[in-house]
């Protein structure tokens, strides 16, 4: 395999794809090779790249089944549950924190989780 062939910022070529770019369009890229890349640049430091994929190799998303439908839900119901007080905090617990708001900051906060 040769080089990439590199594009300058927004200059892409009809044809080619980022990931999230094919995704939007229901679509992956199915196993392929990155096909080129994007460079834009930027003062002080090195170029931000975005790698490209052919659209016409790219394949469809494959459907959501209701066995990975559960484990994704059963996954994110996970990251609510409090490690310390073991209730739902109805929001996804910053790992920053490893707890719910009332846990990691007792002080500021009462036994019903409202400010003082």
């Amino acid at each position: 395999m040769g080089a990439l062939p590199v594009y300058r910022w927004r200059l892409a070529p009809d044809g080619y794809a980022t990931r999230r770019q094919l995704r939007a369009l229901g679509l992956r890229p199915g196993g392929q090779d990155v096909a080129a890349q994007l460079e834009r640049p930027r003062r002080r430091r090195g170029p931000l790249v975005a790698y490209l994929y052919r659209v016409d190799q790219a394949k469809p998303v494959r459907p959501m089944t209701p066995a990975r439908k559960a484990a994704l839900a059963k996954a994110n119901a996970a990251r609510r549950i409090c490690p310390e007080c073991r209730r739902d905090a109805g929001y996804v617990i910053p790992t920053a924190l490893g707890a719910c708001v009332p846990c990691a900051y007792p002080g500021l906060y009462g036994s019903e989780g409202s400010t003082l």
